[in-house]
């Protein structure tokens, strides 16, 4: 366990970032890959893959319930230096990432066509899609439980083991991407759905080596089968943090299927280069990201230890990093877009929409990296509902105009990317507002407790009586 309510702060999100960076461009890595080697086997292949691939959103809203649950109270425990509740908090989240995976493998069997369907260009990007999400969708149930693991570590401000651990997996993932999707070695190709099938047994291989290192080297948080029985109200504290943090993904999974849908009437080379192109921006955005979710344990412990400064101040270092880092990444969309898509589709009408969208959508960045740290202090203060509530203004303000536009006759693919600019730099501003509100809220009320409990008299013992 590391102890983030002293020392520096701004070291303290330094050394954490670079190992978050590392693990979520690895997985991101992955997804490239992915559509590098499925690029050989058409447009409609990628379109399929990208498009099947935005219900790992709608999936992630779902891990993010049990993880900003998980690291929030966890945080804030150890803040409290209170470890029977962090490990309770730790095992009734291990119980709860069991019961989303099984839902989530059921309903991805059930269901995927009919997701397909209606969002796909054609029946040849539905067949795709479809393929690659029944094999891709083991990989989604099994990070409930790292997902699970990897926040109890972040919590208590460890982070390697996690950024190792998604890197040889994505390592494997990438060693059995050709041999299972072209058939390198074996002679027996099987397309985009060896894509869904390297992912999940690469996931598969995580898991293990997660639990692995949990049972021989974790000491702070630990599985205790004893707590496994369920806790109603222990799930409701994670599901109070945790629910509107889903939401906030959910709302990305809905914003990112009205984008399909006003696309698909531009033919499956649209659909497929926006895949492509927001995979990239999101590659980019990682740095940024991983600055914001190093801030969110920062934030916890100090939440929890009463550090009310420390808190504020956590939020002004991540932010002014995390625009610095943007306004680095927008200046080289802006001037080298060819160098960062380069390899990815030889169609040039692919090629053309990603180039399309990604200059123009990088000036969302600076807007995006400050979203991106208000939605992570507000998961260190334990009060997600703020991030809700903004991700559904950006989602409304976005998605009714964009489904009319599309009706207008004159309509233009990037008519989209300018409405996205308009709604997102809205949601940041709200985003700020709001946790200055919540600041006001949860930080003068606790240094009002602090004070309280400072000023308190000593108690006065009783005087001793006078022998008889």
């Amino acid at each position: 366990m590391k102890d983030l309510t002293r020392g520096s702060v701004v070291s303290h999100i330094l050394s954490m970032a670079p190992p978050i960076v590392v693990g979520m461009i690895t997985i991101m890595i992955c997804q490239l890959v992915d559509l590098y080697f499925v690029s050989g086997l058409g447009e409609a292949a990628v379109a399929g893959v990208a498009a099947a691939g935005n219900a790992g959103f709608l999936v992630n809203a779902l891990m993010q319930v049990l993880g900003v649950g998980t690291v929030a109270l966890i945080a804030h425990a150890v803040g409290r230096k209170d470890r029977g509740d962090a490990n309770l908090v730790f095992n009734q989240s291990v119980v709860l990432s069991a019961l989303f995976g099984l839902a989530t493998l059921l309903a991805g069997f059930a269901l995927s066509r009919r997701y397909m369907r209606s969002i796909a260009a054609d029946e040849t990007t539905i067949e795709a899609g479809t393929t690659y999400l029944l094999w891709f969708m083991p990989a989604l149930a099994l990070q409930f439980a790292t997902q699970v693991m990897a926040s109890a570590l972040r919590a208590t401000g460890i982070v390697r083991p996690s950024m190792l651990v998604q890197a040889l997996a994505v390592i494997i993932n990438i060693a059995l991407a050709p041999v299972l999707i072209m058939g390198w070695g074996t002679g027996h190709a099987l397309g985009v759905a060896g894509a869904g099938l390297a992912s999940s047994i690469a996931v598969f291989i995580g898991v293990l080596m997660l639990l692995v290192y949990f049972l021989k080297l974790e000491r702070y948080v630990a599985f205790h089968p004893a707590q496994w029985r369920p806790q109603l109200r222990q799930w409701k504290r994670i599901l109070n943090v945790g629910l509107p943090a889903g939401g906030e993904f959910a709302m990305i999974f809905i914003f990112m299927a009205v984008v399909y849908y006003v696309l698909r009437d531009f033919g499956p080379a649209a659909q497929a280069g926006f895949g492509i192109g927001t995979r990239v921006l999101g590659l980019i955005q990682m740095p940024a990201l991983a600055i914001a979710l190093a801030a969110g344990p920062i934030a916890g412990q100090n939440f929890g230890a009463g550090n009310s400064d420390r808190v504020r101040e956590t939020f002004v270092k991540a932010a002014l990093i995390g625009t610095a880092v943007m306004i680095a990444f927008t200046l080289l969309a802006q001037l080298k877009p060819g160098l960062l898509l380069a390899g990815f589709s030889n169609d040039r009408e692919t090629m053309a929409v990603a180039l399309l969208f990604l200059r123009i959508i990088s000036f969302n960045m600076v807007a995006q990296g400050l979203i991106f740290t208000c939605s992570s202090m507000f998961q260190g203060l334990g009060n997600t509902k703020p991030v809700l509530w903004s991700s559904a203004m950006r989602v409304f303000t976005y998605a009714l105009p964009a489904i009319w536009l599309s009706t207008r006759p004159g309509f233009r693919m990037e008519h989209v990317w300018y409405l996205s600019i308009a709604a997102t730099t809205l949601q940041a501003a709200m985003s700020l507002w709001l946790l200055r509100r919540e600041f006001g809220k949860r930080l003068v009320s606790r240094r009002r407790e602090e004070a309280a409990e400072q000023a308190a008299p000593e108690p006065v013992a009783p005087p001793a009586r006078a022998p008889a």
